[in-house]
């Protein structure tokens, strides 16, 4: 069995920004630390993390606490570190976060860890079957099944983000064509938007202001979103899903046209439909799911095995 600590630090190591933050046993945030990942030096970003533990223990003036971290791609079995990134954030892969910064570092996958912040503490609090997608630079899912993440063999399980839309599309960085990522991730938009905008905040700005170009492309990627929202819809048939990363915080320039385009493509027997959110914590969810995790069961080996929400 495992134990809680009282206080913990969970660092999400995204796409554009490390976010890093130190919660209470109760998930109130005590702290909160950025920096920029630059994605292209390994060695930037890796000093950054032990430079945001680092600054966050002194902001609550502790030295004993659990270290949690988040990352894109699948995490080894004793979740030590991340065992497969395709494609991205090189120097990654079978990185040891333990020996870097000194102390056990427990690693998860960032929307899993999204997950486990909004299931903990957040929007499915209490919900036993819940989906969440985090929008971001790229497109994460995990699933929630009575009231444990299914993780499924590799921990691989929860990539909503490769499943295809476009049969006909390009490659994704796991060889799946016209994956969901590819149609509303960040990481396509220069191609998305014929190299007029290069982030979606940029795309948002003009969608907001009137701009017909910008309208176009902002809701063909909303509906297909809701295209793959349906499928898992169809498959899982969860109570809620719920939202988060970065692109979530377009609030209603997001889930008004999201929920017109699920009532065109849900499935809704009896009028019945799944509940769609955004997550409470925003971008920190995966911190704070990172925190979560390393403060209540950091003795015990695998993340189906430790998490019990």
């Amino acid at each position: 069995m495992g134990y809680t600590r009282m206080k913990s630090i969970g660092i999400d190591l995204g796409g554009t920004r490390i976010k890093a933050v130190a919660i209470d046993e109760n998930g109130n945030v005590l702290a909160e630390n950025y920096q920029p990942t630059n994605d292209g030096d390994s060695s930037v970003w890796k000093s950054a993390v032990a430079t945001a533990v680092t600054q966050l223990k002194g902001m609550i003036k502790e030295e004993e606490v659990a270290i949690g971290l988040s990352a894109p791609g699948l995490p080894n079995e004793n979740n030590s570190g991340i065992a497969f990134m395709p494609g991205r954030m090189q120097g990654l892969e079978n990185f040891s976060w333990s020996q870097f910064l000194g102390q056990s570092t427990f690693v998860l996958n960032d929307a899993v860890a999204a997950m486990m912040g909004e299931a903990k503490f957040g929007a499915a609090k209490n919900k036993k079957n819940v989906v969440m997608l985090t929008l971001g630079t790229g497109v994460g899912g995990a699933i929630l099944i009575d009231g444990r993440p299914y993780q499924g063999r590799f921990n691989k399980a929860g990539h909503i983000g490769h499943m295809v839309i476009d049969h006909e599309g390009d490659l994704d960085v796991t060889g799946m064509p016209g994956s969901l990522e590819d149609c509303i991730g960040n990481c396509t938009i220069d191609k998305r938007s014929s190299g007029k905008f290069t982030s979606t905040q940029d795309l948002l700005t003009a969608y907001a202001s009137g701009d017909a170009f910008a309208r176009e492309v902002w809701l063909k990627s909303v509906r297909q979103l809701a295209l793959g929202l349906a499928s898992v819809v169809n498959i899982i048939s969860p109570e809620m899903i719920v939202l988060g990363g970065g692109i979530a915080q377009a609030d209603d320039h997001l889930f008004l046209p999201l929920r017109d385009y699920m009532n065109t493509y849900e499935w809704q027997p009896g009028g019945n439909k799944t509940e769609i959110v955004k997550a409470v914590f925003g971008d920190l969810a995966g911190a704070i799911g990172a925190a979560s995790f390393a403060m209540n069961l950091p003795g015990c080996q695998g993340v189906t095995q430790k998490i019990h929400l």
